[in-house]
């Protein structure tokens, strides 16, 4: 070989060189199974967590979404699909999604949002140590019912019955808010009328029945559907003159009238970090599962107005947001 080929042929493999070696270095993928499609406020409080600890979705890392569209059964087959593609860790959302997820891999670590006692549920062995291949955050939204039912006594005292919308399809939400607003109800002399709803046509046909029994105040059990569903409950709540308490700010935001719950986007922004953690190296059964400090009371004041309701002051005290 001639000298002067012999320079080209080493300047030309000096510059595919690095196009090879990273081609080779895969990027890791979280796999995000969730039973609606994921809110965006959400998704980027991952995100942020994930940032801080070094990795950038589209950059070093690429997150992969699955939803099952509130068809519940779906998510065993979506959690074993991730697990056969090999996804770095799989980010479940409820208690559907984290069981679909242990059961589909041993060995991928699972990072889920529990909305109940994890250890309770049979999702780890411990809070501290929490073993095997699952942790997380619980954000403790079935603890926090009585609490929330008693806000909303104290917003509207003269009230005395009060619907209930659950989500029938996931029972291990729907059943301890019901257990846990019945027994508070009892304490304050409350009447309840339970609802369920599954999808937008069956919010649809809750606030029909609510328009026709004209309950106090609507009581909005914390899940993915109803949050994805923001738009539709705080638009009927109000065309329908109707209080209602939700655990989330997000349909607050939306223009519901009261939410107490724990920070939903901060939890992300910790499951975030815990799987940037994994990323590089560390076990879930090392992680502890974080239980949410960040619990907050949210009151729309301009859909109050709305409605004629004037806010306590003892409420207007402790509230940590009022949108105007």
């Amino acid at each position: 070989m001639r000298r002067r080929d012999f320079i080209k042929a080493v300047a030309g493999s000096a510059m595919t060189w690095p196009l090879v070696v990273r081609a080779q270095q895969a990027v890791p993928v979280i796999g995000l199974l969730t039973p609606v499609l994921q809110v965006e406020e959400q998704l980027r409080g991952f995100q942020q967590g994930l940032q801080g600890a070094g990795f950038v979705d589209g950059d070093n890392v690429s997150i992969l979404q699955r939803s099952a569209e509130n068809e519940m059964d779906r998510l065993p087959a979506l959690a074993i699909d991730l697990a056969r593609r090999g996804v770095a860790a799989i980010v479940a959302v409820g208690h559907q999604a984290a069981f679909a997820a242990k059961n589909a891999t041993a060995t991928i670590p699972v990072l889920f949002v529990a909305v109940d006692d994890p250890v309770k549920l049979g999702l780890v062995a411990s809070l501290a140590r929490p073993g095997g291949n699952l942790t997380g955050v619980n954000i403790l939204a079935t603890e926090l019912v009585a609490k929330r039912l008693a806000l909303l006594r104290e917003l509207l005292p003269a009230a005395a019955r009060v619907a209930v919308l659950v989500d029938p399809t996931n029972k291990t939400i729907a059943e301890p808010t019901l257990q846990g607003v019945e027994s508070a109800a009892r304490a304050m002399a409350l009447q309840i009328q339970v609802l369920n709803a599954s999808n937008g046509r069956e919010i649809g046909e809750a606030f029909a029945a609510i328009e026709r029994e004209r309950p106090d105040a609507l009581f909005v059990s914390i899940g993915a559907l109803f949050t994805a569903r923001r738009a539709q409950l705080a638009t009927l709540a109000t065309r329908y003159m109707v209080p209602m308490t939700t655990a989330n700010r997000q349909i607050t935001e939306a223009g519901g009238l009261m939410s107490y719950g724990a920070d939903i986007r901060d939890a992300f922004r910790q499951l975030g970090v815990y799987a940037g953690r994994i990323l590089k190296g560390e076990k879930p059964a090392d992680l502890p599962v974080v239980q949410s400090t960040k619990i907050e009371l949210v009151i729309n004041v301009e859909t109050a107005r709305i409605l004629g309701l004037t806010v306590p002051s003892s409420l207007l005290a402790t509230v940590d947001e009022v949108i105007e």
